[in-house]
C-alpha cells in the first residue's frame, strides 16, 4: 500500500480549536451508553403515548383505569428512566440525552400526578376509612371461614369478602406504586400535596358528618343543658367511629401508600388528621367546665363519666394511631381533657354527698314508704358503681373517707388493704352510710313509732335491693348485704311488735285458764277495739317491695290469727251461753271472726286504705331505735 495512503488511515485530521474532540469511550462505556439510549427510547415510547399535552385520548383517559398492565409498565419505565438519569448525570450533566430524559420525566410526572389525583378522587368508596380499616378484619373473617366446612352461605360471604378486599387492595397498591415512583424521581412534594389535600378533605368531612364542631367556652356557657347533652351524645358516637374507622383507616392507608418513607408517612398523617383530632378531643375540656358548676343536676355527672370512659377506653388506640412526635399534640389534648373531666367528676361527687347531708325536706312520705331522697340517691349510687373501673383512676390520689368513721358492724375492711378497689369500696360504703343516717333522722317526722320502723324497713330494703342487683354488690361484698338484710329484719320485727303487739296482748297468754263469761266478753271487746285501732292506722301504710310486703303480712298473720282462732273457737260459746245463745248478741260483742282478721290483714300495705292516720300519736311511747333488739 502506498505510504501516503497509510498516513491518511493512521493520522487523525485536526479539528478547529472551537470544537471539542469526540468523546473517546471504552467498550464498557459504549455498552452502557447504548443501554441508556435504549432505556430512554423505551421510556419515551410509553410516556409520549400518555402525554396529556399531545394526545386527546391521554387527556381524557385514565391510564390505570384503561389498562392496569400498561400502567405498571409505565411505572417501571419511569423508574428505569430515573436510574439512567442518575448514571448520565455522573457521566455528563450537560448531555443531550440527559436533557431529553429530563423532559420525558416531566411529562411522566404530570401523567402520574393526574393518575394519583384521579385514583384518590374516584375510589373514595374503596379508600373510605371504614373500608380500609376493615381490610384486616375481613382477612381475619375470611381465614376464620376456612376453618369450617364449606356451604353455600359461607361461600357467598367468602366471595364477597374476597371481592371487597381485592378491590381495596388493588387501589391501595396502585397508589403506593405511583407514590414510590414520584418520590424516587424527586417529585415527593407534588405527590404529598395531592395526597394531603384530598385526604384531609375526607377526614374533615367525616368529622363534620359526625356533628363535631368547634365550640368556644363562651358559646358553651350560653347553651342549654339539652343542647349540651345532645352534643355529648353525638360526640360519644363520633369518638367511637373516629377511633374505629376514621383515624384508624387513614393511618392504615397512609402507612401503606408511603411505606417507603417514615418521614413522609408522619408528615402526611399529621397534616391530615391533627386538626380534626384536636377538635374532637378538645370538646370535653370545654364542656366539662360548664357541667361541673356547683348545683348542676346530678345526672350530668354521668355524661362526664361517659366522656371520660370514651377517652380512657380508647387510650391505647390514641397512643397507637397518634404515635408520631408531630401528633403528640393530639395525645396531649386527650390527656388534658381527661384531667379536666376528672376534676369535674370529683367536684360533682363532693356536691352529691353534700346534697344528701343538706337535704332538708320535712314532709313525711305517705304511709312510711320509700323517701324520694333514698330513691334518687340510690339511683345515682348504683349507676356510679357501673363506672367503678374509671372511678378508680379518677379518685386515685384523692383522700378517701376516714375508715374509723365506718362502724365495723356496718362495713368491714382491712386496715392493711390500701388497694384502689378497696378505697373505692370505702367511698361507696360511706355514701350509703351518709344516706342511711339521713333517712334515720327523717324517720322522726312520723309520730307513730311503728311507722318510723316501717319507714326504716322500706328504705333499707330499697337500698339493699339496689345494691344486691347492681355492681354495688361486687364493691361492697356479700358480707355487707347479709348484715343489712339482717338489719331489715330487725326493723321489720320492731314494726310488727309496736304495731301489732298491743293487739296480741289483748288475748290471754294462758289459753287454758278458766274465764268467766264477763271476762271473755271483755277480752273480745278489747281485741276488737285494739285490732280496729291498729288496722285503722296501718291500712294507710305501704310496703312497695312485694316480697317484703308478703313476708310482713304473713308473719303478722301467723302470730295473730292462730291464737285468735283458738280463742274464738273455745270462748265464743261462753258469750253465747251468757247471752241466751243468740247470734245477734254474739256479733255485738265479737266483731271479727278469724276469717275477718285474715281478710283485713291481707289488705295491708297496698296504700289504698283511707281510714285512720299514720301520723296519729301512738298510745305507746317511742322506744329508742338504737336499743331495739
Amino acid at each position: 500500500m502506498p505510504r501516503k495512503a497509510m498516513r491518511s488511515l493512521c493520522c487523525v485530521a485536526k479539528t478547529p480549536s472551537n470544537l471539542q474532540p469526540p468523546l473517546t469511550l471504552t467498550p464498557r462505556q459504549s455498552l452502557e451508553s447504548a443501554a441508556a439510549y435504549g432505556i430512554i427510547e423505551s421510556a419515551a415510547d410509553i410516556i409520549e403515548r400518555w402525554n396529556t399535552e399531545t394526545s386527546t385520548f391521554a387527556r381524557v383517559t385514565s391510564l390505570f383505569y384503561e389498562d392496569k398492565a400498561e400502567a405498571m409498565v409505565f411505572i417501571q419505565r419511569v423508574n428505569d428512566l430515573q436510574k439512567t438519569m442518575d448514571l448520565l448525570v455522573r457521566e455528563d450533566p450537560n448531555s443531550e440525552r440527559l436533557m431529553r430524559a429530563h423532559r420525558l420525566m416531566e411529562i411522566a410526572m404530570k401523567r402520574l400526578q393526574k393518575e394519583f389525583y384521579q385514583i384518590l378522587s374516584m375510589n373514595r368508596a374503596y379508600l373510605d376509612p371504614e373500608s380500609v380499616s376493615a381490610r384486616s378484619s375481613l382477612t381475619s373473617a375470611r381465614s376464620s371461614y376456612s376453618d369450617f366446612p364449606e356451604d353455600d352461605d359461607s361461600n357467598t360471604v367468602g366471595d364477597s369478602i374476597v371481592e371487597v378486599e381485592e378491590a381495596a387492595g388493588n387501589v391501595m397498591t396502585e397508589l403506593r406504586s405511583i407514590a414510590e415512583c414520584m418520590i424516587g424521581s424527586g417529585y415527593a412534594k407534588e405527590c404529598i400535596t395531592i395526597y394531603k389535600t384530598i385526604r384531609k378533605s375526607i377526614i374533615d368531612e367525616g368529622v363534620y358528618r359526625l356533628d363535631v364542631e368547634k365550640i368556644s367556652p363562651a358559646k358553651a356557657k350560653k347553651m342549654s343543658w339539652e343542647e349540651i347533652e345532645l352534643k355529648i351524645r353525638n360526640w360519644l358516637e363520633a369518638v367511637k367511629v373516629s377511633m374505629e374507622t376514621l383515624f384508624k383507616g387513614e393511618k392504615i392507608l397512609c402507612d401503606h401508600v408511603f411505606e417507603s418513607s417514615d418521614a413522609i408517612r408522619e408528615s402526611c398523617f399529621s397534616a391530615i388528621s391533627r386538626e380534626a383530632a384536636i377538635l374532637l378531643f378538645g370538646f370535653p375540656d370545654i364542656v366539662s367546665a360548664k357541667i361541673s358548676r356547683k348545683g348542676s343536676p346530678l345526672e350530668k355527672i354521668f355524661r362526664l363519666l361517659d366522656m371520660y370512659s370514651s377517652i380512657a377506653g380508647n387510650w391505647r388506640a390514641i397512643e397507637s394511631i397518634f404515635s408520631f412526635e408531630s401528633t403528640s399534640v393530639v395525645r396531649s389534648q386527650a390527656l388534658k381533657s381527661l384531667v379536666s373531666l376528672s376534676e369535674s367528676i370529683r367536684s360533682q361527687l363532693k356536691d352529691f354527698e353534700s346534697r344528701i347531708h343538706k337535704d332538708s325536706t320535712k314532709v313525711a312520705v305517705h304511709g312510711g314508704g320509700v323517701h324520694p331522697l333514698t330513691t334518687s340517691a340510690m339511683n345515682h349510687i348504683s349507676l356510679l358503681a357501673d363506672y367503678s373501673n374509671v372511678l378508680v383512676d379518677i379518685l386515685a390520689g384523692s383522700p378517701p373517707p376516714d375508715r374509723t368513721l365506718l362502724p365495723e358492724s356496718y362495713f368491714s375492711v382491712s386496715d392493711s388493704d390500701d388497694s384502689p378497689s378497696s378505697e373505692l369500696a370505702i367511698r361507696f360504703a360511706w355514701l350509703i352510710l351518709v344516706l342511711l343516717c339521713k333517712i334515720d333522722r327523717k324517720a322522726n317526722h312520723y309520730k307513730d313509732c311503728s311507722v318510723q320502723y316501717l319507714f326504716l324497713t322500706n328504705n333499707l330494703q330499697h337500698v339493699v335491693s339496689r345494691a344486691r342487683y347492681s355492681n354495688l354488690k361486687h364493691l361492697l361484698g356479700d358480707d355487707w348485704v347479709r348484715k343489712h338484710v339482717a338489719k331489715i329484719k330487725q326493723f321489720s320485727d320492731s314494726y310488727k311488735r309496736l304495731a301489732w303487739g298491743p293487739v296480741l296482748a289483748t288475748l290471754p297468754e294462758n289459753r287454758a285458764v278458766e274465764m268467766s263469761a264477763e271476762e271473755v266478753k271483755e277480752r273480745f271487746e278489747k281485741f276488737s277495739e285494739s285490732f280496729e285501732r291498729a288496722y285503722g292506722k296501718q291500712i294507710v301504710c305501704v310496703v312497695p317491695d312485694q316480697e317484703l310486703r308478703d313476708e310482713i303480712k304473713l308473719s303478722i298473720a301467723r302470730k295473730l290469727v292462730p291464737i285468735y282462732r283458738e280463742f274464738y273457737n273455745t270462748r265464743r260459746s261462753a258469750i253465747e251461753a251468757g247471752a241466751g245463745g243468740g247470734v245477734r248478741n254474739l256479733s255485738s260483742v265479737v266483731r271479727f271472726t278469724p276469717e275477718d282478721v285474715e281478710n283485713h290483714l291481707s289488705d295491708l300495705f297496698s296504700g289504698e286504705g283511707t281510714s285512720g292516720s299514720s301520723y296519729v300519736s301512738s298510745p305507746l311511747s317511742c322506744l329508742s331505735r338504737q336499743s331495739t333488739p
